[in-house]
C-alpha cells in the first residue's frame, strides 16, 4: 500500500473513502467535494493514477486493490464511510461491502445494477448488528426515479403498478457506464410482477411517457428501481424504461434474437477495445448542455392513475452532487442502519435537496 499528503486533511480525521477516485465520475465527486468541503481520502488500485490525482488536488491517498484484506483494513480504520465508485460493480461490490461490515464503515455507492441492489440487499441484518448504512445507488442511478417513487406512493398508497422512465437531453456515456452495459450484453430485461423479479425481452415493454415535453415512446430496460423501487414502496409490479431513438429502440428489440453472439467474450471484448479507444465521458460544456428526466406512474386496482416527473442536471453532474450531499449527511450522523434506498434513508425530498444544494453551492 503507497500513501501521501497526510498532513492535507489531518491525519485521524475521519474521512470519506472514494475508492475509485481517478475515474471519470470519480473524479466528478471528488471536484464537488473540494467545493463542498467534504474531507475525502483518495483510494484505488493503481498508484500511479491516484498519485498524480493527489497531487493535482492536494489531497490524502491510498492505493490498493479490493484482495489486499490487511492494507483495507488498515485504510477503514481512517474512515467513516466508502463512496465506492469503481465498476462494474458485480465485480466489486462484495468485496467493499464485507469489509465495510468488519469495520463498521458506512457503505454506498453510485451502482445501476439490480443484482449489485439485491446482493446488498442481502447484507441488511448483518448491517442492522454492526449499526452501519449500506445505500447503494446515490448517483443518477437511483436517486431521481426512487424519490419520485416514493412521491407518487405517498399520494398513492395503495398503487399495485409503478412504471418509471428516464430520458437524457444531450450528453454521453462514461467510459465505466458503458463498460458496464457491456457486461449486460446479450441478457434479457428485467422488471417485478407480483413482488418478483422476472425476465422479460429487452425493449419488449413499452409505454407513452410526457417528460414535460410532450409524449415519447419509452421501451423496457432493467434499471435498478426494479430492485430498490420495491423496498422503497412495497408496489409489486415494477417496469422501468428508456426513452430512446427508434434506432436504437430497434436494436434493443434485434439483441433478443442476436442474444447468443452478444453474450461471447468475443464480442464483449471488441466493445470493450472500441470504448477504450473514446473519450472518458462528455466534457464540461456537453453535460452542460444535457438534462435528466425522470417520469413515474402509478396505478391502483381500481385504475385510478398518477404521473409525475423530475428533473436533474445532466446524470453525471447530479451523481456527483448527490453522493457528496449523502457523504456530508453520513460524516453529521445523519443514517439509518441496514440496508437502505435514497428515499427510504432520507425521504422523498432528497432529490429535490440535492438540486436546491447544487444551485447554493455554485
Amino acid at each position: 500500500m503507497e500513501a501521501s499528503l497526510e498532513t492535507v486533511a489531518g491525519k485521524g480525521a475521519k474521512k470519506i473513502l472514494i475508492y475509485g477516485s481517478y475515474g471519470y465520475t470519480g473524479r466528478l465527486i471528488v471536484a464537488e467535494g473540494i467545493r463542498r468541503g467534504l474531507p475525502m481520502l483518495l483510494s484505488g488500485r493503481d498508484p500511479v493514477k491516484l498519485r498524480a490525482q493527489a497531487e493535482e488536488v492536494q489531497l490524502p491517498w491510498r492505493a490498493f486493490s479490493l484482495e489486499n484484506a490487511p492494507a483495507m483494513q488498515e485504510t477503514l480504520q481512517e474512515c467513516a464511510a466508502v463512496l465506492h465508485c469503481a465498476g462494474p460493480y458485480i465485480h466489486t461490490w462484495r468485496a467493499m461491502a464485507e469489509a465495510c461490515l468488519l469495520h463498521g464503515v458506512h457503505y454506498f455507492d453510485i451502482t445501476g445494477e439490480i443484482a449489485v441492489f439485491e446482493g446488498l440487499h442481502g447484507l441488511h441484518e448483518r448491517a442492522l448488528a454492526r449499526g452501519i448504512q449500506v445505500l447503494p445507488g446515490v448517483g443518477f442511478d437511483v436517486v431521481p426515479t426512487d424519490c419520485l417513487a416514493a412521491r407518487l406512493h405517498a399520494r398513492m398508497p395503495d398503487a399495485t403498478r409503478l412504471d418509471l422512465a428516464i430520458m437524457s437531453v444531450g450528453g454521453g456515456s462514461s467510459h465505466g457506464t458503458a463498460m458496464t452495459m457491456v457486461e449486460s450484453l446479450g441478457q434479457p430485461s428485467l422488471a417485478r410482477r407480483g413482488g418478483k423479479i422476472v425476465e422479460r425481452p429487452m425493449g419488449g415493454d413499452r409505454v407513452q411517457a410526457d417528460f414535460g415535453r410532450g409524449p415519447k415512446w419509452a421501451v423496457g430496460i432493467p434499471w435498478g428501481d426494479v430492485s430498490t423501487a420495491f423496498y422503497s414502496t412495497g408496489i409489486p409490479d415494477i417496469t422501468t424504461y428508456i426513452a430512446l431513438s427508434g434506432s436504437a429502440a430497434r436494436f434493443l428489440g434485434l439483441s433478443n434474437a442476436i442474444g447468443w453472439l452478444l453474450r461471447t467474450e468475443w464480442v464483449k471484448n471488441l466493445a470493450r477495445a472500441r470504448i477504450s479507444k473514446g473519450a472518458a465521458g462528455p466534457d464540461a460544456a456537453a453535460r452542460a448542455k444535457s438534462i435528466a428526466l425522470a417520469w413515474g406512474r402509478v396505478e391502483n386496482a381500481q385504475g385510478e392513475i398518477l404521473t409525475d416527473v423530475v428533473r436533474v442536471a445532466n446524470g453525471y453532474d447530479f451523481t456527483a452532487q448527490s453522493a457528496v450531499h449523502v457523504a456530508l449527511l453520513l460524516l453529521a450522523g445523519n443514517f439509518k442502519p441496514g440496508f437502505q434506498t435514497p428515499s427510504s434513508a432520507y425521504g422523498a425530498g432528497l432529490v429535490d435537496a440535492v438540486n436546491a444544494a447544487a444551485v447554493s453551492a455554485s
